[in-house]
């Protein structure tokens, strides 16, 4: 929020702003205005509640507007190693007040560094106190799981997952997959990571899409997306996979453990990925993990890219990043993947697997773009990528022809 004055008050109208927003001025924290450290002191009192899981405090900051939702029942399943708010506007109309807030939460155990949300609150000031009678995500900000509805929680011994709307016996289905993708997301990539995941389960699509902040027509056909920080800050929470029930639920046991194979791979992945790194790389390795000691071949994993060459229309190049965009044809997109996670078959199989996770290091390692994969290509597999592209053509011809 920003202040503009006119005419011979300028200074002190800017002065006075700077009381009232939450905003630094001239690179020091401002003193608050009587309202903002009273409204400050209400939400630290919300935080140590829903920390404590101490419902009786938590209900002495409210006074819920109707149609308000019990956020504290509904995210009480959650483990939380942390939880705050931090102040960064506020704007008060008498009694009434809206207040803009950063949330800060980690899941306990999961999360190395705080996840960050933005929230809206509405406030009533009443017998000279503030209470909270509305807490909602802010506009054009995702929602949160609770948002949704009452979270239920199943913990495995290397996954946490969390739903709503979900019945016991699906999310135990998920952990068991989701306790059996880590250990063979182990197995293939050699780089250090916690090991441990977080599935979200919402209620439908529309759900998936709340999370995202995004329509749900872009998702519509994919499982499961995986969201977080990419670089190797070290910092970076964990990451979130987030599961699309409608699409997830008519795959089979062998597609749902592909699926979460898959995503967990960019959990794992996620400190070595980096802008350099193009998609065809990342989301091809993610399927070579998803399949690896599968048994399944080529033409049964790849069967739209195999259509494809036996008609005689071999892709001329590597998937672009543009062709994994979710809303666009799904047999393009489909073709994308499976020449992505071909290519990085091939590199298993020819060069070794050892080679393949020295591959994706190095590109991820590049500063930016371009060069990123030339570099790696020689650098690591001692080859150009002329001779990279034509290996690949020969291969998919062998595999797929």
């Amino acid at each position: 929020m920003a202040g503009h004055g006119r005419g011979s008050w300028l200074a002190a109208l800017c002065c006075a702003l700077c009381l009232v927003v939450l905003a630094g001025c001239g690179g020091r924290d401002p003193v608050p205005d009587a309202a903002a450290g009273e409204v400050r002191k209400v939400l630290e009192r919300r935080a140590r509640a829903v920390l404590a899981g101490d419902e009786k405090a938590y209900d002495r900051t409210e006074r819920p507007a109707k149609g308000a939702e019990d956020l504290f029942g509904r995210l009480r399943a959650v483990p939380l190693d942390s939880w705050d708010y931090r102040l960064t506007g506020l704007d008060r109309d008498g009694a009434r007040a809206t207040a803009n807030a950063e949330l800060h939460y980690r899941v306990k155990g999961f999360d190395r560094a705080p996840i960050t949300a933005e929230r809206t609150l509405t406030l009533r000031r009443t017998g000279g106190q503030w209470y909270v009678t509305d807490e909602r995500p802010a506009k054009k900000t995702g929602e949160q799981l609770w948002d949704q509805g009452r979270v239920t929680a199943e913990r495995g011994e290397r996954s946490l997952v969390l739903g709503v709307g979900q019945s016991a016996a699906d999310l135990r289905a998920h952990r068991e997959l989701a306790d059996r993708a880590v250990p063979a997301v182990r197995e293939a990539w050699p780089g250090k990571w916690p090991g441990r995941i977080v599935v979200l389960v919402p209620r439908s699509l529309d759900g998936m899409a709340g999370l995202l902040g995004a329509p749900a027509s872009g998702y519509r056909g994919i499982a499961a997306v995986t969201t977080g920080e990419t670089g190797r800050s070290g910092r970076a929470p964990a990451d979130r996979i987030i599961v699309n029930p409608e699409a997830y639920g008519v795959l089979g046991d062998f597609g749902k453990r592909v699926v979460l194979t898959h995503e967990a791979t960019h959990v794992a992945t996620r400190t070595d990925t980096s802008e350099a790194t193009p998609l065809w790389l990342s989301e091809g390795f993610a399927d070579w993990v998803g399949y690896r000691d599968t048994g399944r071949t080529a033409a049964q994993a790849a069967p739209e890219l195999r259509r494809a060459v036996q008609r005689g229309h071999l892709p001329a190049a590597l998937p672009e990043d543009k062709d994994f965009g979710f809303g666009g044809d799904a047999a393009k997109l489909a073709g994308a993947y499976e020449g992505a996670w071909l290519a990085c078959r091939m590199i298993a199989e020819q060069w070794g697997e050892r080679k393949l996770t020295d591959f994706y290091e190095a590109v991820g390692a590049h500063d930016g773009r371009d060069g990123a994969v030339e570099g790696a290509l020689r650098g690591v597999l001692d080859t150009t990528p002329e001779d990279f592209t034509a290996r690949w053509h020969t291969y998919l011809r062998a595999e797929l022809g």
